[in-house]
């Protein structure tokens, strides 16, 4: 399994306040763009495999409505995980 539980609370850890803070925009962000980054590269060698591409899809989603959510209540907050994440924007 490529996503542990060690690997969400270092990245918890990192992008938000602590590890066990899991709702915090910047942490939902960060592990939505490793799911990304992970199901992107699975898609490349696996390009009939509809399903995932349209999990794909979804992630991409709900990671543009964070940003823009994110965006709208705190500008400085946002220009920080888009930066650290090197996200296009």
């Amino acid at each position: 399994m490529y996503l542990t539980s060690e690997k969400k609370k270092e990245i918890f850890s990192q992008f938000g306040k602590n590890e066990k803070d899991t709702g915090s925009a910047e942490g939902q962000i960060a592990l939505f763009s490793f799911r990304i980054q992970h199901l992107t590269e699975f898609t490349k060698s696996n390009h009939k495999d509809k399903f995932t591409k349209r999990a794909l899809v979804d992630l991409v989603g709900k990671r543009r409505r964070l940003l823009d959510y994110l965006k709208e209540t705190d500008i400085n907050r946002y220009r920080a995980i888009v930066k650290e994440l090197n996200l296009r924007k």
